[in-house]
């Protein structure tokens, strides 16, 4: 893979482990700056600690912020705007799949917060930056989960049903329809959007469930290292370089499930996740 990310500006949710940890380690050998955004500052700071040590670039940040709060995104947002002028690539990682539902400080469930909300909140409060600094990319994270995924507008914060892993194929399929539409929206400002489907991989997702599961997952799941490969592809490779409004998976475009390509749905989760992150 050739790339030079020297002088480009990378910003990573969910960077302190998993396969957040391990993009951000790898545009950080790419000569990126990387801005490493999480939530628990101990665990920020190392991760912080072994990018610069593995990657001898002395050019990372840490970023604190709980995407289950829309002000805590608010507040990430204008602080990096106040730090930096420019952005080059967004990738938008971090997820929770709470066992049970969970709500946030303000009432929201967490899943549908986290997986798909902070996306969509924190991309538009960037957007002004990353058209600033053309070319620029964004990077959503998704899964290939989205495909058993029951879209229910009257069921997106698990008001009448709950399953764990369902409501999580769930906010991956939101995230593919948030890429579509956005793709759309931001056609010829010099922003690509791309998502992508990593793979069963080893991280902490699972932390919430059984110790069998967690167990399955360990053994079975792919390294991060692996996981990560195709979101450090579409944040850094030339050969994507204009390519937009695309699904990834097993490391090749390819077709998302036919119902991501509803346009009438697209535009409605777009003014519904708009009315639900300006009233946040």
């Amino acid at each position: 893979m050739s790339s030079d990310l020297a002088g480009k500006i990378c910003l990573i949710t969910g960077a302190s482990s998993g396969i957040g940890f391990a993009t951000a380690l790898e545009l950080a050998k790419m000569g990126a700056t990387v801005v490493l955004v999480c939530r628990d500052r101990e665990r920020g700071e190392k991760a912080k600690a072994e990018i610069l040590q593995v990657s001898e670039n002395t050019n990372a940040e840490l970023m604190l912020c709980d995407l289950s709060s829309p002000k805590q995104i608010r507040s990430l947002a204008a602080e990096y705007k106040s730090r930096h002028g420019r952005l080059h690539v967004l990738v938008n990682d971090a997820a929770v799949v709470p066992a049970k539902r969970t709500l946030t400080e303000d009432g929201l469930e967490m899943q549908f917060t986290v997986n798909h909300l902070a996306y969509f909140l924190l991309t538009n409060l960037l957007l002004d930056t990353l058209i600033a600094s053309p070319p620029s990319r964004i990077v959503n994270v998704t899964s290939g989960m989205h495909k058993i995924a029951a879209l229910d507008f009257n069921n997106l914060q698990g008001e009448k049903t709950y399953k764990a892993m369902k409501h999580y194929s769930l906010t991956k399929l939101l995230n593919i329809f948030f890429t579509y539409e956005l793709a759309r929206r931001i056609e010829g400002t010099g922003v690509t959007v791309n998502c992508l489907a990593p793979g069963f991989t080893a991280t902490g997702l699972g932390r919430d469930f059984s110790a069998f599961s967690r167990f399955v997952m360990k053994t079975m799941g792919k390294k991060k290292e692996e996981g990560a490969r195709t979101v450090v592809y579409l944040a850094s490779s030339p050969d994507v370089a204009t390519l937009t409004g695309k699904y990834f998976e097993k490391g090749k475009e390819s077709r998302s499930s036919d119902e991501t390509h509803n346009l009438e749905i697209a535009r409605r989760l777009w003014d519904l996740s708009e009315k639900m992150t300006r009233s946040a």
